[in-house]
């Protein structure tokens, strides 16, 4: 399929691939060997407040957290 960059820099995705995923208003993006990637990510709305609780209530340490952070980011 082709697709035409806008003055903008702005991608219209074509309707056949929009339609397989359903739900999906963000992507991670990078090049690979020469080719864009747009992977589908998932946003979830939280507030400080709420992560702070959540923590507080499963008794985790704070280098727990950051262990989890490095674990995540290694993922990349």
């Amino acid at each position: 399929m082709l697709a035409k960059m806008t003055s903008k820099n702005q991608i219209t995705i074509p309707k056949k691939i929009v339609n397989r995923l359903p739900d999906t208003r963000h992507f991670d993006i990078e090049m690979k060997d020469g080719a864009v990637l747009l992977k589908p990510v998932k946003i979830y709305d939280a507030s400080l407040e709420s992560i702070r609780s959540k923590i507080e209530k499963l008794e985790l340490k704070p280098d727990c957290v950051q262990e989890a952070v490095a674990w995540v980011r290694s993922k990349k």
